[in-house]
């Protein structure tokens, strides 16, 4: 039964380049699982878009001394052509400086005002008398009371992930101009997290049998450790999005706050931009439909706690105001499969010192499927990864292109050229081949299993090994020497390796679609595997926005072993992969730093 699956993805923020951590990091992932469920014949929505507001987006306007809607409008037109050339497919790619996402997020606000859990308060926070204005979190640095970090966020701590509050950072210095801030008072908006803790606490319990420990670790341990207590969701800024509330100008509501609510509100321009503005109730209202977040670590708190209470805060106050519903509650999240981080060459990524392997750079010089194979083989859902140049050099060439590549290549090209560009007539098929099909095609369930668990290097290892069994049956069967003596027992051979080369076409699909796509194409199949990709300019009261958009291929369920007929027409198969020199790897690390 097709089942309603939300893929909700990191909103990058629109101040820089998109590197390969951010990808493997929450990015690839979504889409891998994304296409999985489509191919399986899921009602999918995968939504995310550009955060254009908040510090970093006004941190780089005025390093490069221009506004921050040119910045996010610059970075977000990037993020889009990456994005195609990757072959990410989101239904929706929108940004956060919209109508509707303004709409939504300032609903929620008055929907948690409503029930009572936000109350306002007095506090004092980092001023720069040098430039004569308040100080967001992120335009604070300093060292980190808990770990001793000396670069630490006012807001976040990037070397122990702890949220922080800005006022005891030790050392404090503005980031603009490195002057010592003073700290003076000012009144923002809470959200009351400790009176929404206990749901928050049993909302993480139902999920303790299946989120990563990670996840656990930094949401549930923590609250066990610390408590919750409130945080400000408003600051004082005049990019973003203006509080609700009359006498309130001049702030805006807090990134963090209204970043997460992205999710929801880019569902409903969805839904709008398809012409049935009431479809998001099937992801947001439906018990029954289940929302996956891909995120990396560092924003595990924002996802498992305060996400979630902001959603069951809201409660049914949403509805009323947003459209007059009675009765709905949003969906909570069912899964935060949240990844670690990927260094690189054995450091940290520093986008700053050009440490870093750029998604659009890479894209130049090397192809998508190569990009997506290694991330993935070396993706860090339990512990932290290293890109290292010579094992992405040796997983092109060993694994892509020596198990995978050559085996679908030298199979085509040879049932192409003795059997008049058709799949042969077998007659019969001995045990071993009605083996090899089998053993194939049980991978839909092993397979399957792995992505619906999101364990998505455990899958793809699986199809490579499923892979490498199919190239010692054909090593045993040897059909390169058969049809000399025996073509028919040559057909044979041929059309088992075809089966199973059809099979695994699909189950590396996800994973590798633009060659699984011209593969596809080789088979002799007409409709294509997956939709494509588009883009669409939006007009509303704040402009002109571009989104990327999905169009959904055939309709029908894919994820299912090979239907390959006898006498089919093939197409003249080629390579589906490149083989790449050693030296690669010298010449890319040159290029670092």
């Amino acid at each position: 039964m097709s089942e309603y699956i939300l893929v909700s993805v990191a909103w990058p923020y629109a101040n820089s380049q998109i590197h390969v951590g951010n990808l493997t990091g929450s990015y690839l992932p979504a889409d891998i699982f994304a296409r999985y469920h489509r191919l399986a014949g899921d009602q999918v929505a995968m939504v995310s878009g550009s955060d254009g507001h908040g510090t970093p987006v006004t941190v780089r306007a005025d390093a490069e001394s221009t506004t921050p809607l040119k910045v996010y409008q610059h970075y977000h037109t990037t993020f889009i052509e990456l994005y195609q050339k990757l072959g990410l497919t989101y239904d929706l790619f929108t940004s956060t400086h919209t109508e509707n996402h303004f709409e939504v997020s300032q609903n929620i606000f008055l929907a948690l005002q409503a029930n009572n859990f936000l109350y306002t308060e007095r506090q004092k926070q980092w001023y720069a008398p040098t430039q004569g204005r308040f100080l967001p979190d992120r335009y604070v640095e300093g060292t980190c009371y808990i770990c001793g970090y000396p670069n630490a966020r006012g807001d976040q701590c990037d070397g122990c992930g702890s949220l922080l509050d800005a006022t005891q950072l030790i050392d404090p210095r503005s980031k603009i101009d490195g002057s010592t801030p003073e700290l003076r008072e000012t009144e923002h908006f809470y959200l009351d997290l400790g009176a929404l803790e206990p749901a928050i606490i049993e909302f993480l319990r139902q999920r303790e049998g299946y989120f990563r420990p990670n996840v656990l670790r930094q949401s549930l341990g923590q609250i066990q450790s610390d408590g919750l207590r409130g945080r400000p969701i408003t600051r004082d800024l005049d990019w973003g999005i203006p509080v609700p509330v009359e006498g309130w100008g001049g702030k805006c509501l807090y990134v963090w706050f209204e970043a997460v609510i992205g999710y929801l509100s880019a569902s409903i321009e969805l839904a709008r931009l398809r012409g049935k503005p009431d479809d998001w109730h099937y992801w947001w209202y439906n018990p029954a439909a289940r929302g996956y977040y891909f995120i990396g670590k560092d924003n595990i708190p924002f996802h498992a706690v305060n996400w979630p209470g902001q959603l069951i805060g809201a409660g049914e106050a949403f509805g009323r105001l947003l459209e007059g519903s009675e009765g709905k509650r949003l969906t909570l999240p069912y899964d935060i499969p949240a990844n670690e981080f990927m260094n690189l060459e054995g450091k940290k990524i520093s986008g700053s010192r050009n440490w870093a392997v750029w998604g659009l750079d890479f894209l130049e010089r090397y192809d998508p499927d190569s990009l997506r194979y290694y991330l993935t083989a070396n993706m860090p859902e339990a512990k932290d990864t290293d890109w290292d140049w010579d094992d992405f050099v040796r997983r092109n060439n060993d694994e892509l292109v020596a198990t995978w590549g050559n085996l679908a290549n030298r199979v085509l090209s040879f049932a192409y050229k003795h059997w008049d560009g058709r799949v042969p007539e077998p007659g019969e098929l001995r045990p071993e081949d009605q083996e090899i099909i089998a053993t194939v095609e049980a991978g839909f369930q092993s397979v399957g299993q792995h992505l619906e668990a999101v364990r998505l290097r455990a899958a793809l290892g699986e199809a490579l090994r499923l892979a490498a069994e199919v190239n010692k049956y054909l090593d045993k069967a040897a059909p390169w020497f058969e049809i000399k003596s025996d073509k028919a027992a040559a057909a044979k051979s041929i059309y088992a390796a075809l089966r199973a080369i059809d099979s695994l076409k699909v189950l590396l699909a996800p994973f590798i679609p633009f060659s699984s796509e011209r593969l596809h194409g080789y088979l002799g199949y007409s409709e294509p595997l997956f939709g494509s990709q588009y883009t669409e300019t939006v007009q509303d009261g704040l402009g002109e926005h571009t989104v990327l958009r999905y169009r959904p291929g055939p309709a029908g369920v894919h994820w299912q072993p090979s239907q390959l007929a006898t006498g089919k027409a093939l197409h003249q198969p080629g390579p589906l992969f490149r083989k790449l020199e050693p030296s690669v790897a010298a010449e890319e690390r040159a290029r670092l730093g």
